[in-house]
């Protein structure tokens, strides 16, 4: 599954490339995540409840940071499982940012995203409107941050 989103935020690219890097400032904008802890130079650990269907749970997801160039871009790497390990997932994720004019960056950011067990089992479409559900918000989380 590929998730792609573009949006614009009211404010400077140092300072949302600093808000966006910053695993304790972000995850507060990313629905169902209970913190991020970082565990090394370039990895950071974090718990996220989802809710797909009828079925709630929690992933425990391991994050690290492939590739930085500051403020511009950065490569992720993420895996998690289920509580019940009933479920895994591996993603691999970009952000980009573009300085449109001093007050305002372009933020586009895609996740290629493969579930495997009984989550990995629901219909590509329903993902999607999941994962598109959780965009959306975390979108609108940060942007109601970073423009304070």
């Amino acid at each position: 599954m590929k998730i792609e989103k573009t949006f614009s935020v009211n404010a400077p690219m140092q300072t949302v490339w600093e808000f966006i890097t910053s695993p304790e400032k972000v995850a507060p904008c990313i629905p169902g995540c209970e913190g991020a802890e970082q565990t090394g130079d370039t990895t950071y650990k974090a718990a996220i409840k989802v809710k797909v269907g009828p079925i709630k749970t929690r992933f425990a997801v391991e994050i690290e940071t492939i590739e930085e160039r500051p403020p511009e871009f950065a490569s992720y790497e993420t895996k998690g499982e289920e509580g019940t390990k009933s479920s895994r997932l591996k993603a691999t994720s970009t952000l980009s940012l573009i300085q449109v004019d001093n007050e305002n960056t372009e933020v586009t950011y895609t996740s290629e995203i493969n579930l495997l067990g009984r989550l990995g089992k629901f219909g590509s479409g329903m993902m999607q409107k999941v994962a598109d559900s959780i965009g959306n918000e975390f979108v609108a989380g940060l942007k109601e941050q970073v423009e304070k």
